[in-house]
């Protein structure tokens, strides 16, 4: 055998059933294809008339403004006019002033003429000095103790039965002890001889010295 022969191989032809196997799966594939793509083409269209219905945009003009309204001015309401009421002045009766006695006591006031306006307060306390009736004191026992001694000068308040009704230090001893106690003393204990005026008693304010005074035994 030749070099050339051999060269050049045989080349087998294909078999029938094989080409018929191929040929088959193709179609296959064709129908398949062809089934596929059928239904898909009238969502396609449908998809592409959406895509292509695009609504058109409006722009809305904005209202136009309104104007804002006038401002309110607010008055002040008249005032009412009142006509002043005026009164008559009353005529008033002032007592003459009250002149001492020789006594010491104090005179009372005129009576009032007839029609004038009389004053029902109590009339004001006299100033008198009045005599005792009773005068009991008593040293206090701490006073003794610590040796103090002194005289307390009180303003009384004496009324029309002697009794004193209201009692004020008007000068202290220089002890708050020996002043307390002269006080209380005397508005518990003492009583005086009251004070006259025109044949009646009065009330009157009266100047009472006591005195705390420590003897040597």
């Amino acid at each position: 055998m030749s070099s050339a022969s051999l060269a050049v191989a045989a080349r087998p032809h294909p078999e029938a059933t094989r080409v018929a196997a191929l040929s088959a799966a193709i179609a296959l594939n064709l129908a398949a294809l062809l089934i596929l793509t059928r239904p898909l083409a009238p969502q396609a269209l449908a998809l592409a008339h959406k895509l292509v219905a695009v609504p058109q945009v409006t722009l809305i003009e904005p209202p136009p403004k309104v104007p804002p309204p006038p401002p309110i001015e607010l008055k002040p309401l008249p005032h009412p006019t009142v006509a002043p009421v005026r009164v008559p002045p009353q005529p008033s009766v002032v007592p003459p002033p009250a002149v001492p006695s020789v006594d010491g006591t104090q005179a009372m006031p005129p009576e009032a003429p007839p029609g004038a306006t009389l004053d029902t307060a109590a009339p004001a306390p006299v100033e008198a000095t009045l005599a005792y009736r009773t005068a009991p004191l008593q040293f206090p026992s701490q006073a003794l103790r610590r040796h103090m001694q002194g005289t307390v000068l009180l303003r009384v308040l004496v009324d029309e039965n002697g009794t004193p009704v209201q009692v004020e230090v008007e000068h202290g001893s220089g002890y708050a002890l020996l002043d307390r106690s002269a006080r209380e003393q005397v508005l518990a204990h003492w009583r005086f001889q009251p004070a006259t005026a025109n044949g009646h008693a009065v009330r009157a304010w009266a100047r009472v010295p006591v005195s705390f005074v420590l003897h040597d035994l």
